[in-house]
């Protein structure tokens, strides 16, 4: 399943996409009825669905099959008093799947490549560090280049959202406790990064967290750790890797992160950035106002933001 989070008529909601068609799901879930026929709807946040366990994302899906078969039928899909609740995606505006989550975990140097790219020595341990939610952007929202930097770099990264508290868990039943994955762009203020061993500065910046444009449920993704991953600026490829190369693979991460974190639903972990990235290649290349950089990653869509100065 797509869900997404997407923004419409001055109104941001829940959604799931079906083709090309966007659907708001709290309101579909009012005039189709979800899993059981359950009294009331869905949440109009994916942070709240994800809350509610695999029982609330299974009453998503059930929502999603009525959807098909009433558009498969020819049935229109409307709310009580005859409002919309399906758009083209050209109709809307995609943010950030996980709005304001708790968490934003991201890894550094966890591809074998990038490390030595960048000079140094592969972690013997993940390297983490935090971003927060004034970075958290969707696709299409424009990535604004602080002024205080001139060295602003893209790194294209395979997030995964969490859907279960989690606390101690065990690598072998890791994954059940991740609810799917998305695209996520790590923008970094290198030299920013530099000014001290901590990576705030460089990558805590407003807007430098684009993210989706989905968040795909993690059966429609069965091997994450095999999945194509690359970057693409103004059309040209810059990063091209697989996920297969990531030093610390995602059930590991889980389970060591859980040895003294608890993640809850909605928890966002972004898992690194392969070989490619601007700060890496001679002469550097640095985003500049007027750029437009994709990431994608194997099945989850295409993340594509422009950039434009503060």
């Amino acid at each position: 399943m797509r869900l997404l989070t997407f923004a419409h008529g001055g109104y941001t909601r829940a959604g799931f996409a079906v083709g090309d068609t966007i659907f708001d799901l709290a309101g579909a879930s009012r005039a189709l009825g979800s899993a059981g026929d359950l009294t009331g709807s869905l949440p109009d946040s994916l942070l709240f669905l994800l809350a509610g366990g695999d029982e609330a994302v299974a009453a998503a899906r059930e929502v999603e099959r009525r959807a098909v078969r009433a558009r498969e039928s020819g049935r229109s899909i409307a709310g009580p008093n005859g409002e919309r609740l399906s758009f083209e995606q050209s109709e809307v505006q995609f943010k950030a799947p996980i709005q304001r989550p708790g968490k934003i975990i991201c890894l550094g140097l966890n591809y074998l490549e990038h490390a030595r790219e960048g000079g140094g020595q592969p972690p013997k341990m993940p390297m983490f560090f935090a971003k927060f939610a004034n970075t958290l952007i969707g696709s299409g929202e424009a990535i604004v280049l602080a002024k205080e930097s001139n060295q602003i770099d893209y790194e294209a990264e395979l997030a995964f959202v969490m859907g279960k508290r989690a606390k101690h868990v065990g690598l072998e039943e890791s994954l059940d406790y991740v609810a799917g994955y998305m695209n996520l762009n790590d923008i970094s203020a290198r030299d920013l990064q530099r000014e001290t061993t901590q990576f705030f500065r460089g990558k805590g910046g407003d807007t430098f967290g684009p993210c989706g444009p989905y968040l795909v449920t993690k059966d429609e993704v069965p091997n994450a750790g095999e999945l194509s991953i690359r970057s693409i600026l103004n059309g040209e490829v810059m990063q091209n890797s697989n996920t297969r190369e990531l030093i610390f693979g995602i059930p590991f991460l889980v389970h060591h992160l859980t040895k003294t974190v608890t993640l809850e639903p909605g928890d966002i972990i972004s898992t690194g950035t392969p070989s490619g990235v601007g700060q890496a290649r001679k002469p550097p290349v640095f985003l500049k106002p007027g750029d437009v950089i994709k990431v994608e990653v194997e099945g989850l869509g295409t993340l594509e933001n422009p950039c434009v100065a503060e």
